[in-house]
């Protein structure tokens, strides 16, 4: 805080004339003359609060003018009471609170192997100009506003590239944290598999096995497009997905295939026909999702 004492040395001037000015600016401030007639104080609390008055204008100055020498960047200025005479504190702006407000919905959208920019998806940027995509749509608007809801079915969403498969769910993503408060993990799933197979060497398989069928809102994105590893289908994905069946929880699926020719292709094991243990997988997918197909032209 800058007293007035080195104000008038910074001056030059002589004293009790700068004093006067000085006191005067101080005191014909709009913000302070308001703050001394709602205290009603008296001219004893006045000169006690000269100086806080002093550091509050500087203060404001900075503030307003972006200088970049205000420390408290977010927090704007203020006068207040303390012990019978005036002080300074700093209140929250309203763009630091809605700064910190985005930051908390980002927060609760964890992205796995996909573009950071998922995170400021909602769905007011969604484009609705092709039928196509209205049944898809409605059906995300109906789970963020139903959720929580027990034994709420995820959406296995699929169709050509570039439909906006993943853009939708994670604009879900976005509206569920921002209106309930949720957590949602979406990870590429063909890139998760590669990481758990290289997860073997380092023994944290089960770690991060761990981390994804906990998720309170999961998105397995382009399952299907993951090179056929029998042990990820059975060790890993049957895993994940047996454990949200048995706790009921949502999960979401975006894929190139639908149900059926995932099915064929989770069958299609190196050793030969594995038709039995792609049924199970399914079975567990089936329960935890309903089956919708996104048509479109393709938006990449």
């Amino acid at each position: 805080m800058e007293k007035i004492g080195q104000t008038l040395n910074h001056l030059g001037r002589s004293g009790r004339v700068v004093a006067e000015e000085l006191m005067q600016a101080i005191l014909v401030d709009r913000d302070v003359a308001d703050f001394i007639a709602a205290h009603q104080l008296t001219p004893e609390q006045i000169k006690l609060s000269l100086p806080k008055f002093n550091q509050f204008r500087n203060e404001r100055a900075k503030f307003e003018n972006g200088d970049e020498t205000y420390i408290a960047k977010g927090y704007q200025p203020i006068l207040t009471m303390n012990e019978g005479y005036a002080d300074v504190t700093y209140l929250e702006t309203r763009e630091l609170k809605e700064a910190q407000r985005k930051q908390a919905v980002e927060g609760r959208i964890s992205l796995m192997n996909l573009p950071k920019s998922y995170k400021h998806i909602s769905f007011e940027d969604i484009f609705l100009d092709d039928n196509h995509r209205l049944a898809s749509f409605g059906s995300l608007v109906d789970f963020v506003n139903d959720y929580p809801s027990q034994g709420q079915k995820g959406l296995y969403l699929y169709g050509d590239m570039g439909v906006g498969k993943s853009y939708m769910l994670a604009a879900m993503a976005h509206e569920l944290s921002e209106r309930k408060g949720v957590t949602t993990t979406m990870l590429h799933y063909p890139s998760f598999t590669i990481d758990i197979k290289n997860a073997i060497n380092g023994g944290r398989v089960k770690e991060e096995i761990d981390a994804v069928k906990t998720a309170q809102v999961l998105i397995l994105d382009d399952i299907g497009a993951e090179q056929f590893s029998s042990w990820v289908r059975d060790e890993v994905l049957q895993v994940i997905l047996q454990y949200r069946m048995l706790e009921e929880l949502p999960t979401f699926f975006t894929s190139n295939y639908s149900m059926a020719n995932l099915e064929a292709k989770l069958a299609d094991g190196r050793k030969g026909d594995e038709s039995w243990q792609a049924k199970r997988v399914m079975e567990r997918i089936r329960f935890l999702a309903r089956e919708m197909h996104l048509q479109g032209e393709n938006r990449r």
